[in-house]
């Protein structure tokens, strides 16, 4: 991992500053470079799976994880929480399943004579929704309070989450029977969404190896991170510059998906900001204290393709919102 180095002009104050910036910017991406390699024993040959997943976690946001049955989407979550080091709840979703069921319930204390809020499984800091489209729209919208506000309501009142509450969905997009398909009001507070795809044959081969070696599930990732530094990570990058040029690059993109005559309702003003504090995270993963544009290219379509809704003649006619994006990225001039 290439650190750029920083140009020092003026008093001696100002380069003892910058380079003890410097040396916090190394110390964050030798913490994420250690956090990357525990989770790539577990899901092998899917670097920049674990990349993107990684960018989420130090940009506070939320990751949905989208593919077929038993490509590792499970599997990813549980070894990102391991690796972390903090207290982690698994939910399994389910058309059963009540919005009490995962904020908590308020009981009555014969013995204070009082009611006391009981918390559920969403008090983690690391929360995994194992397949969330098999929920009814009930239960998925009272996710919507917890990964916005880092809060729930109950009864009248608040409470808080944490600053280190991290969203880890999953979902099958093939199955149609039993499955009820995230609105766009909650696919909208996912800061990405990643594909998780085959594994390659060299990885396949590995796993096959693994199994009759007996040792498949032991490959489980351990701590690597102290809970202290995994939380310190998450919103480490808003300490990343932002050029405006940059900004006004940003600004443009987003005008020019909205103006595309295939899409029906274009990216919000959060799904903007969302892939800035992304592109601000994957600068501070790849050991600099800048964003490039290289880095808003890089993650405009897991950023903002599933924000994107489609005129029905350009999805009748093929079209996808990835090919969008990258022809509105194709089409804007790049800043310097």
């Amino acid at each position: 991992m290439s650190i750029q180095p920083i140009r020092v002009q003026g008093a001696p104050g100002a380069a003892a500053d910058a380079a003890a910036a410097l040396a916090d910017i190394e110390r964050t991406a030798a913490s994420i470079l250690r956090l990357e390699e525990n989770v790539a024993l577990v899901i092998r040959g899917k670097r920049e799976v674990i990349r993107l997943a990684t960018v989420c976690l130090l940009a506070r946001g939320h990751v949905l994880i989208e593919d077929v049955p038993g490509v590792g989407k499970t599997t990813l979550a549980q070894a990102m929480a391991r690796s972390l080091g903090l207290s982690f709840q698994r939910i399994q979703f389910t058309s059963d399943l009540l919005p009490s069921d995962i904020i908590g319930v308020s009981i009555f204390n014969q013995k204070t004579q009082g009611f006391e809020f009981v918390p559920g499984p969403l008090f983690a800091n690391v929360v995994l929704a194992d397949e969330i489209n098999r929920a009814t729209p009930k239960t998925q919208s009272a996710l919507l309070e917890a990964m916005q506000e880092r809060q729930v309501s109950i009864d009248g009142d608040s409470h808080l989450l944490g600053d280190a509450f991290f969203v880890v969905a999953t979902q099958n997009p093939i199955e149609l029977e039993g499955v009820y398909p995230l609105p766009e009001a909650q696919l909208d507070r996912f800061l990405v969404r990643i594909e998780m795809g085959l594994p390659s044959p060299a990885a396949e081969l590995e796993l096959l190896r693994q199994a009759v070696a007996g040792t498949l599930d032991d490959a489980a990732a351990p701590a690597v991170l102290p809970a202290g530094e995994a939380l310190a990570l998450r919103g480490a990058s808003r300490r990343v510059h932002v050029a405006e040029e940059l900004l006004e690059y940003l600004a443009r993109l987003a005008a020019a998906s909205r103006r595309s005559p295939h899409v029906e309702l274009g990216v919000s003003p959060r799904a903007v900001l969302a892939l800035l504090e992304a592109a601000r995270a994957m600068a501070l993963v790849e050991g600099r204290d800048y964003a490039a544009p290289d880095d808003i290219k890089r993650l405009l379509a897991p950023c903002w393709a599933h924000r994107l809704i489609l005129t029905p003649e350009a999805e009748l006619e093929g079209h996808t919102p990835r090919q969008i994006l990258e022809q509105v990225a194709a089409a804007e001039p790049v800043p310097h």
